[in-house]
């Protein structure tokens, strides 16, 4: 949550959030028009990006070198991209394709998946256990876990009686947050065991369209926005670990028994019972429109984030310990014209090679780590499908150095 990455019908840019009185523009180019998907790996060099023009092709560049690393033309068209420093996943309506990030292989494709039209995905940005999850069915909310790394499917989770509409998981990869197309209920998980762990009730009156969860970076505060005008901050903490001893009363003992007897009603019973209200919410000015948000620490205060459809970042002050109505401090345009991020060290880097590895290995429990020249049958060239020319090269993707992976602060 310290970039942002806008796509428009002239290009694509990228904007850093370290400040916010100011907004600075990091990149911006007009080369593809149209762009649909932009993903920014962290704050690296390495940029994801789909086009409308050419909707089923994905083109990996380098935007501080300006050069292709690569491109992959798939069989239909691209709904959405996930990746973090060990995998890229691109997410087709009945497939995902799993690749290697540091050479671009392909490494897994998986097929037997209902069809998801919205392609809905989430990966956890953690590569020390790279979890996948996506709708394992196309009518009830069950959701699948895959893990990245073994390639191999982890469980399904049960989450919701309505098909999913967002998924998102926690910084560490440790928990799972997931939403069904009525938008009343967000429920969190255990990963990878998918136990519930809490269940938040985001309002009855209406279903709604959400459209965006995240998690703050200390997995504290889960955010959920929709296409209406409030968003909701839940707090993620278990009311008997916060609460000191309670002195022997009438209420104490009465809430005492109403939590055991928790233990002996149906499920939907006692899952309403342990539901919780919203820790903070916000007031937007507008509804209708998609948005999506973000939990951050910006000049060491928490705030939260929302960047609209209509090209409009809004940032709002959020009380850590009292919650309640978040006020808004700063409302930026991103269409308009940002200030260039300068980096000095460019010339003191070595060139880059100019095209990567697009090779693919073959589909199988174990990664392979020989490079083959041209693409197997469960690859990007299914149903003879053209895939562009490359110049194929056994190195690494290097993105200069050490420094386009900074750690990642829990």
């Amino acid at each position: 949550c310290s970039s942002l990455a806008i796509g428009t019908t002239t290009g694509y840019r990228l904007f850093s959030l370290s400040s916010v009185e100011q907004l600075d523009q990091v990149h911006e180019s007009n080369e593809i028009p149209d762009v649909y998907i932009v993903e920014r790996l962290f704050s690296s060099s390495l940029v994801v990006v789909v086009s409308h023009a050419k909707p089923q092709q994905m083109n990996v560049y380098h935007f501080k070198k300006g050069t292709e690393i690569c491109n992959y033309s798939y069989s239909s068209n691209i709904l959405s991209i996930r990746l973090n420093r060990q995998r890229l996943v691109v997410c087709l309506e009945e497939s995902i394709y799993i690749h290697n990030i540091k050479d671009m292989k392909l490494l897994k494709t998986i097929l037997d998946m209902p069809p998801n039209t919205t392609g809905l995905c989430a990966l956890s940005i953690n590569h020390a256990n790279s979890y996948l999850a996506y709708p394992g069915s196309a009518t009830s909310g069950e959701i699948a876990l895959y893990d990245g790394n073994t390639l191999k499917t982890a469980c399904t989770i049960p989450a919701h009686d309505g098909p999913l509409a967002a998924l998102a998981f926690n910084s560490t990869g440790s928990k799972l947050a997931s939403a069904s197309e009525k938008g009343t209920v967000i429920r969190v998980f255990s990963i990878p065991g998918g136990q519930k762990l809490y269940e938040f009730r985001r309002g009855m009156k209406r279903y709604v369209n959400i459209s965006s969860l995240v998690f703050s970076m200390d997995s504290q505060f889960l955010c959920a926005s929709s296409n209406t005008e409030t968003v909701h901050i839940f707090k993620l903490e278990h009311l008997t670990d916060s609460r000191p001893e309670e002195p022997p009363s009438w209420s104490g003992y009465m809430g005492k028994m109403f939590q055991a007897a928790t233990n002996y009603l149906p499920a939907q019973v006692s899952g309403m019972m342990n539901q919780d209200r919203a820790f903070a919410t916000v007031r937007l000015n507008i509804s209708g429109q998609r948005n999506i948000c973000a939990l951050s620490t910006i000049q060491k205060l928490p705030r939260l984030l929302v960047t609209t459809s209509d090209g409009h970042l809004y940032i709002y002050n959020l009380d850590p310990q009292d919650g309640g109505e978040c006020v808004l401090i700063k409302k930026h345009s991103l269409l308009g014209s940002g200030k260039m991020e300068e980096n000095k060290e460019n010339d003191l880097r070595p060139p880059l090679p100019q095209s990567y590895a697009a090779t693919v290995a073959r589909q199988s429990t174990v990664p392979s780590t020989s490079t083959m020249p041209g693409y197997s049958e469960d690859g990007g060239a299914l149903r003879g499908e053209v895939i562009p020319e490359h110049e194929f090269a056994t190195g690494p993707v290097c993105l200069d150095d050490e420094n386009e992976f900074p750690p990642v602060s829990i």
